[in-house]
């Protein structure tokens, strides 16, 4: 019913302002006086078999949503509420920003995939703390940590560590991320000699509260770059690598190339995407025993299976939860059970 009505219906309008509605619905509903054990009646598969440890936690599935989707941690009980195993929350920034110029995320429906340039736009790391506060379900929540499009990189370090100090005690796992092609300059910090500098202060945070910490990367590095990766990570100590974020790339695409230079920049995610991150996760096991979540174009149980056998531990959706509606969890994790 999703991919034949309500989808088709939804993508008449812009993608943000659903978004929001949509939420909102959701909300209402989960509010709504027998509404949150409906959506867990539809959407929910709770099975001791798909416990899954990882990283120091265990997750009561492994299929969780991908950062960016909930910035502000303002849906976390009605997400959790859906079948996921955990929500990474972010990105989130130490002072609230607008983001980049409207319109700035776009569907490309012939390959299921979107762009979007949001530019990290998010209420801040205070709010975030406060709206996480609130929250009462127990489901595993990660941050997703970014630095403000005014911060001159040679202070990066300060922004994470502030978001990082502000979520210490509110999330189960954190994550650096340095990859998102929409805040001039930001892939710079992935670069050996910075990066590394960031990780390993975070570590030394790290020692009180020994939380996993995990570095978000791009999918459109080279080998070389990846060889570098591995060796930062396992230099630094951190817990692991979510691979991958968004990809610049345009390749292969269905949707005319008149439709896609009329989009603009941004980072493309979804089902293009699918092939290169797959790549990516394999490419970094194979170098290393560096626990890797894998995203990127998981569409289907198919899809989430090949992340899995690639080499993840765990795996995470975005845009093929817009595509695919809510049932991709249960169907996913379905399909995990012997």
């Amino acid at each position: 019913m999703y991919k034949a009505v309500i989808f088709p219906i939804l993508s008449r309008f812009d993608p943000e302002k659903v978004h929001y509605f949509t939420m909102g619905c959701l909300r209402f509903l989960y509010r709504f006086p027998g509404g949150k054990a409906l959506l867990k009646a539809l959407f929910e598969l709770n099975d001791p078999l798909l416990l899954t440890s990882f990283a120091g936690l265990t997750f009561k599935n492994p299929v969780g949503l991908a950062a960016g989707f909930d910035k502000n941690g303002k849906w976390v009980d009605e997400l959790a509420a859906l079948g996921f195993g955990f929500v990474e929350v972010g990105t989130v920034t130490p002072r609230a920003q607008e983001g980049n110029p409207k319109p700035r995320l776009f569907r490309l429906k012939k390959d299921s995939a979107l762009v979007n340039r949001m530019g990290f736009n998010n209420e801040g790391i205070e709010q975030l703390a406060e709206n996480l506060r609130k929250r009462k379900s127990s489901i595993i929540v990660g941050g997703n940590l970014g630095k403000n499009k005014v911060t001159d990189n040679a202070l990066a370090l300060n922004d994470y560590l502030i978001t990082f100090r502000a979520l210490r005690d509110l999330v189960d796992y954190f994550v650096v991320n340095v990859s998102s092609p929409n805040t001039p300059g930001l892939r710079d910090l992935q670069e050996k000699g910075p990066l590394l500098e960031i990780l390993v202060a975070l570590q030394k945070e790290n020692q009180e509260v020994r939380k996993p910490v995990f570095l978000k990367i791009a999918p459109d590095l080279t080998n070389s770059q990846l060889d570098d990766i591995v060796e930062i990570v396992t230099q630094s100590g951190i817990a692991g690598i979510i691979a991958t974020n968004t990809t610049l790339s345009r390749q292969n695409l269905q949707t005319s190339e008149a439709e896609v230079e009329g989009i603009g920049a941004g980072g493309l995610s979804g089902r293009p995407l699918r092939e290169r991150s797959t790549e990516v996760v394999r490419y970094i096991r194979s170098k290393s025993s560096i626990p890797v979540i894998g995203v990127g174009g998981i569409h289907s149980e198919r899809d989430a299976r090949e992340k899995l056998d690639a080499g993840a531990g765990l795996v995470q959706v975005y845009s093929g939860f817009i595509y695919e509606g809510p049932g991709l969890i249960k169907r996913i994790n379905k399909s995990l059970l012997p």
